[in-house]
């Protein structure tokens, strides 16, 4: 039975303590009496664009289950969500969920979910992270919450016009998020102590032991997406291609928060990144190899 509230929109979000390392999704669900509901789960292993898929995934499933035929907006901060879904998702399929260049999409498990629950009656929009949306800024407190292991209250004072299901049913939370509370429960308990979360964010240790954890299959799959990650970064430094802050983010597995507060040129990885300059509301980098950039100070 469609709950007797009508959702209006979505607000989704992801967060991950490292890439890869502790992530945490995101999601709220606004009615048009302006009540909310709000959810999160975490996954003890993940990257920043994994989760930013499950949050979407829960708002859809949670659309789907409530058989409302009204339309809805989904809110993501992820251009690659966005963008995956409404664009490059015809031509993967296509290709038999290959890219342009032939090698496998990444994170195909999810976005293959991600499609089944997509449905003509949800309109994708993207909004700038960090840039005061009231959604948004929630949805990212959320996540990063449960990526931590940091406790926090949810709101969810829509309960009652939520469909039983997507209040008792832990098949909707998704496929390998662990340590997550039913939807009904106020708070989210921590996952580990402060000197664990301590530990799990030093440099020292990172994710390494939870890595290790993994089925050898599982970390193969992570190194091959990585490599693919490389590729395509030395191709844009190659072909010197300027690039957006979220495009940057997009590449990096970050939030565009944490490619704009590192200053006008860092290092990451095999290159440099610089600002080279501002278009509109878009602030435009440059990637160059190290050992390029090496070589071309020795000449000098």
């Amino acid at each position: 039975m469609p709950p007797t509230r009508t959702i209006k929109s979505f607000y989704t979000d992801g967060a991950c303590s490292g890439n890869p390392g502790p992530g945490g999704w995101g999601t709220l669900i606004y009615f048009t009496d302006h009540s909310l509901y709000e959810m999160g789960g975490s996954e003890a292993n993940s990257t920043n664009n994994r989760m930013e898929l499950q949050a979407a995934i829960q708002a859809l499933k949670v659309f789907r289950a409530s058989g409302q035929i009204e339309t809805v907006t989904l809110y993501t901060d992820s251009e690659y969500v966005k963008n995956g879904i409404t664009k490059w998702i015809k031509g993967w399929k296509k290709k038999g969920w290959k890219t342009s260049q032939g090698k496998p999409v990444l994170n195909q498990d999810l976005w293959k979910t991600l499609d089944e629950l997509n449905s003509p009656l949800v309109q994708w929009q993207y909004v700038r992270g960090h840039s005061g949306d009231e959604g948004n800024e929630r949805c990212d407190k959320i996540a990063r919450a449960f990526a931590s292991g940091q406790p926090l209250a949810l709101r969810q004072a829509a309960t009652t016009d939520l469909p039983q299901s997507i209040l008792e049913d832990n098949s909707l939370l998704a496929q390998g998020v662990s340590d997550t509370p039913k939807l009904t429960e106020k708070t989210i308990q921590p996952r580990e102590s402060a000197s664990e979360i301590a530990m799990i964010e030093s440099p020292a240790s990172s994710s390494e032991g939870m890595i290790d954890e993994l089925p050898r299959e599982v970390r193969v799959d992570q190194l091959r997406n990585l490599v693919e990650t490389l590729r395509i970064a030395d191709e844009i430094a190659t072909e010197g291609y300027l690039i957006s802050s979220s495009e940057l983010a997009d590449l990096m597995d970050v939030n565009a928060s944490a490619v704009t507060s590192r200053g006008d040129n860092w290092p990451w990885r095999n290159w440099i990144v610089s600002r080279v300059r501002r278009e509109g509301n878009q602030i435009l980098w440059q990637l160059e190899r190290v050992d390029q950039v090496n070589a071309t100070e020795a000449e000098g």
